[in-house]
C-alpha cells in the first residue's frame, strides 16, 4: 500500500481498467481482477485468484489460493473461501454451444459471515445463508440456511454453528455458545439469535 495506491497488488497480478477496489485490500501473485468488479475495503486475495467482471465483494472477504469467482457471484461482507473451492454459474455447460452471456448465468449469493471450505463446490443458482459454515469438498446443490453446517456430497446439513464459528449443541431448542455466549434457539427447522452476551 502506498499514498497513491490505498491498496496492495503484487506486482505479478493484474488489475483491469473499471475494477473498484476498497482501502486496505491486499492481492497477492499471480491474481486476476477483471474489470467492472466492485471490492469492498480490507479484503484479503491469494494467490491464483480471478474474480470474474461484474463479480462483487463485501468488505473483509477472504479469498484463498487457487479460487475463480465468476460472473453472477456476490460475496457479502466477512465471506471466507477456502483454497481450490470452486463456483459455478452455468448450469448446463458446452463448448459446442457456448453459454458465456450473462443472460445464461445463475447467480449465487454468499451472506455475510458464511465460510467455504477447502475443495468445496457451490452449484450455481443457490445462496449460502449468512455465517453458514460449508465443509471442506461439500457439493452444495441446493440453498443453505444461515448457520446451518453442511458437508458431502450432495451437501446435506449436520448441525448449527454460531456466528464465531463454533459448532453449538441444541437443547430443548437452544443453545448458549460456549467460546462467545451467544444465545440462539431453534425454531421451525430455523435458527435465530437470541442475545449476543459479549462482544
Amino acid at each position: 500500500m502506498s499514498e497513491s495506491e490505498p491498496y496492495f497488488v503484487h506486482e505479478s497480478s493484474y488489475i483491469d481498467e473499471g475494477a473498484e477496489i476498497g482501502d486496505g485490500t491486499q492481492i497477492w501473485h499471480f491474481s486476476h481482477i477483471m474489470g467492472k468488479v466492485k471490492m469492498g475495503e480490507k479484503c484479503k486475495i491469494g494467490q491464483n485468484v480471478v474474480i470474474g467482471p461484474q463479480v462483487t465483494l463485501g468488505n473483509n472477504v477472504k479469498i484463498q489460493n487457487n479460487v475463480s469467482v465468476y460472473q453472477g457471484v456476490t460475496l457479502e461482507d466477512d465471506v471466507f473461501c477456502g483454497p481450490s473451492m470452486v463456483f459455478t454459474n452455468v448450469p448446463t455447460p458446452r463448448c459446442a454451444f457456448p453459454r458465456n452471456t450473462g443472460d445464461a448465468f445463475l447467480p449465487t449469493l454468499v451472506k455475510r459471515g458464511a465460510s467455504i471450505g477447502a475443495n468445496a463446490t457451490i452449484i450455481c443458482g443457490n445462496s449460502i445463508g449468512e455465517c453458514a459454515l460449508i465443509g471442506a469438498g461439500a457439493v452444495v446443490t441446493k440453498d443453505v440456511k444461515p448457520y446451518a453446517i453442511v458437508y458431502g456430497n450432495p451437501a446435506r446439513q449436520n448441525g448449527w454453528a454460531c456466528e464465531c464459528g463454533t459448532v453449538l449443541k441444541i437443547k430443548e431448542n437452544r443453545s448458549t455458545c460456549p467460546d462467545c455466549e451467544r444465545e440462539y434457539e431453534v425454531k421451525e427447522e430455523e435458527l435465530s439469535l437470541l442475545m449476543k452476551i459479549s462482544t
